[in-house]
């Protein structure tokens, strides 16, 4: 089979689509005829050899990916039966070999995949799909929230503004460039507008002057600076991401943001696991994201590459030149 393999860690040019043994499934488990395979932004990191929560480097040489979606070809010891031909999507968690033609995981994390969901869909619904329903446990959304969205035409943007509309929140979505506005734009979002225009935040203050309710912020930086003035008092701002870097605050900006009780709250880890519950929070969680989008109501962005192309999808996902969730296909 081929799959993609890093020897060195750097940049996406270590990245090589080679042949390799097929893997062979270990009690309890299922080999995967790969259909599609997510790219994710920490696969980035970890290929460069950056170390940082959640996931901890791979031993070298690896297959990156955690996310795929595609047919039981084959079955461990002791692995149900009922599982073999089945189109399944599953999250591998911190075991990594996803950018192959054929993959292994354990059975008691698959999901079969829904009816008239293709495999890319349901590999952006496992990943960035289960984040996003995580996230959106700490927003109690409704038709007098107004949501501040940036990234709004990335993968999490976009089921963020979907889902924001569906529950009938006015929705102000920031992206850059005209066709990243335009995406936003067609997927519901009231107001779409370039973060890179200086007069961004006036325009938001005119159509909004009563402030936002709530900030999805995964940007951080100067954009995410500039937001936290465009919320109403009582708001809240949640982080789950800083991809433009810390939020530069000074010691009277949280004063100030403390006085209008602005509340702040990261929500990844620890704390979207706790406000999940139960025994598995995060299969109920990708549960809740796969119901959403067989349902309808989530159509996750999709930028797809050959299996080959993994070093050109990571390029251009480091460069932000991608729309929405990126998925390699063998």
């Amino acid at each position: 089979m081929h799959a993609v393999r890093l020897h060195t860690f750097g940049p996406a040019e270590n990245l090589t689509y080679e042949s390799v043994p097929r893997p062979t499934p270990a009690p309890g488990q299922v080999r995967i005829a790969v259909a599609a395979a997510g790219v994710h932004l920490l696969d980035t990191s970890l290929r460069r050899g950056v170390q940082g929560p959640p996931a901890p480097l791979p031993a070298l040489p690896t297959v990156p990916g955690r996310e795929v979606a595609g047919t039981v070809d084959a079955l461990g010891p002791g692995t149900d039966p009922a599982w073999l031909g089945r189109t399944v999507v599953v999250h591998l968690g911190f075991a990594p070999g996803g950018y192959a033609e054929y993959a292994v995981a354990d059975a008691d994390r698959l999901h079969p995949v829904p009816t008239g969901l293709d495999p890319a869909t349901a590999v952006a619904m496992i990943g960035t799909g289960r984040t996003t329903l995580g996230i959106l446990q700490f927003a109690d959304l409704g038709p007098g929230s107004v949501a501040l969205v940036p990234a709004a035409a990335g993968g999490i943007g976009t089921l963020l503004v979907q889902y924001a509309k569906h529950t009938g929140a006015t929705v102000i979505a920031l992206a850059g460039g005209p066709a990243k506005t335009a995406r936003a734009t067609a997927n519901g979002a009231d107001l779409a507008l370039d973060y890179t225009r200086p007069d961004w935040a006036d325009t938001v203050r005119a159509h909004h002057p009563d402030g936002a309710t709530v900030l999805f912020d995964s940007v951080g930086g100067a954009t995410a600076r500039t937001a936290l003035d465009l919320l109403a008092d009582g708001a809240l701002h949640l982080v789950f991401g800083w991809s433009a870097g810390p939020i530069p605050l000074t010691e009277a900006d949280r004063t100030a943001l403390q006085a209008r009780s602005v509340t702040t709250l990261n929500v990844l880890g620890p704390a979207m696991l706790r406000r999940a519950g139960g025994n598995d929070p995060l299969r109920l969680l990708e549960t809740r994201a796969l119901a959403e989008a067989a349902a309808g109501r989530l159509r996750p962005a999709l930028q797809r590459y050959p299996l080959g192309e993994a070093a050109t999808a990571h390029r251009d996902l480091e460069n932000r030149a991608t729309t929405g969730k990126v998925v390699l296909e063998p």
